[in-house]
């Protein structure tokens, strides 16, 4: 079983960079809790999976991160 404030630590950490995508127009639908970490044994928090994008979604990823000029 995993560990409630770890998994809370998880949530929020996916909870604020689903916001701070969607500020820039950026929505990943895959982008979620790992499921396996999720499920796992121990205290650490579950990782998050930022999943599969299209090219057009990488290039707004770049853009909000400031790599494409």
């Amino acid at each position: 079983m995993s560990d409630p404030a770890a998994d809370r630590i998880a949530i929020t950490a996916l909870t604020e960079l689903r916001a701070a995508l969607a500020a820039h127009g950026i929505t990943l639908p895959s982008l979620d809790l790992h499921l396996p970490s999720y499920a796992a044994t121990g205290t650490r928090p579950p990782m998050i999976s930022l999943g599969n994008c299209n090219p057009a979604t990488a290039q707004r990823l770049a853009v909000a991160l400031g790599a494409a000029r």
